[in-house]
């Protein structure tokens, strides 16, 4: 299930997928108008669709790097790279989402770059911010900052060592293009920098934060580790059906659009194989999690504790 998608996956493109690109058309597009209007609109508005425009461009960055919506890898890398979160560099996350896929030990912070869980070595600045973000509050409210400032601080210790060259040549390009985005707020929208990360940077990394919160879940048997998230039309379609991450994983390559077809098709064997972890929309993981911890955040202490 946890297998990386190979480039003659047949469920990858062989033609141009036109829901996708429409879907790029859309967020870039809708981009442009609402940085341009931002003068205009309330506040509160503003980060509600600014929010909704980020986390939507970081679900077509995911299909990108799954190999959509062309057969060439470099045409999608271009459709996905501007940095409109401004701290991510797409190339960065397309390395180590695929490092996620690839594991066969998913929720291992030793093994899954994507990992939520901590390792007995975690340092006490670690343990503070996962504590923070373990119930779904915390990772509402402290989530982007916490999440922003670590991937930060140790991108930036990464890039002191003499083997880093690709990193800094990527960081490079990021920080160019970065500062594209800033002289387009600035000069054409009269848009500040503050305000762009209140109303676009800070909620867009809270709805993607709320994705990731409980799809995966340490488990002795590896299969059990990722879930599902059912009956979830609106977020579903900001997360561009990545709530029904089991069907991701066991097909990485499905377009958005069709994985909930073939949930539906293998939905019986899917749950039989993760052990029935999956959740009745996301109002369920509210319910449960807003003020709870979801799991041990030690990784060894959560494998114990499963069943």
């Amino acid at each position: 299930m946890s297998s990386a998608p190979r480039p003659d996956s047949p469920s990858l493109p062989s033609r141009l997928e036109v829901p996708t690109l429409m879907l790029w058309a859309i967020i870039h597009g809708g981009w442009i108008m609402l940085t341009l209007a931002s003068a205009k609109i309330p506040t509160p508005l503003l980060a509600a669709l600014g929010g909704w425009l980020l986390a939507w461009h970081g679900s077509f960055q995911h299909e990108a790097i799954h190999g959509h919506p062309t057969p060439w890898r470099r045409v999608n890398d271009a459709l996905a790279f501007a940095p409109l979160s401004l701290w991510l560099p797409y190339p960065l996350y397309r390395r180590t989402h695929l490092a996620h896929h690839a594991t066969h030990d998913l929720t291992s912070p030793e093994h899954d770059p994507e990992s939520r869980y901590l390792p007995p070595s975690a340092s006490r600045w670690a343990r503070v911010s996962t504590f923070a973000g373990s119930t779904l509050a915390g990772r509402l409210l402290l989530g982007p900052p916490i999440e922003i400032a670590t991937f930060l601080v140790r991108e930036a210790r990464s890039l002191a060592s003499p083997r880093a060259a690709t990193a800094r040549r990527i960081w490079a390009t990021h920080l160019a293009l970065v500062a594209v985005v800033l002289a387009w707020l600035h000069f054409a929208c009269g848009l500040s920098l503050g305000r762009y990360l209140l109303c676009f940077v800070y909620p867009g990394a809270a709805l993607s934060l709320i994705r990731s919160f409980a799809e995966h879940r340490a488990h002795r048997l590896h299969d059990r580790r990722v879930a599902v998230v059912e009956n979830a039309p609106v977020l579903g379609l900001l997360f561009l059906n990545n709530n029904l991450h089991a069907a991701h994983h066991d097909s990485p390559g499905t377009p958005w659009y069709r994985l909930p077809g073939r949930y539906v098709r293998e939905r019986a064997r899917l749950l039989s194989s993760n052990g029935g972890l999956v959740y009745d929309g996301y109002g369920e993981i509210f319910r449960r999690y807003l003020l709870t911890p979801h799991d041990h955040a030690d990784h060894g202490k959560a494998l114990e504790t499963s069943s």
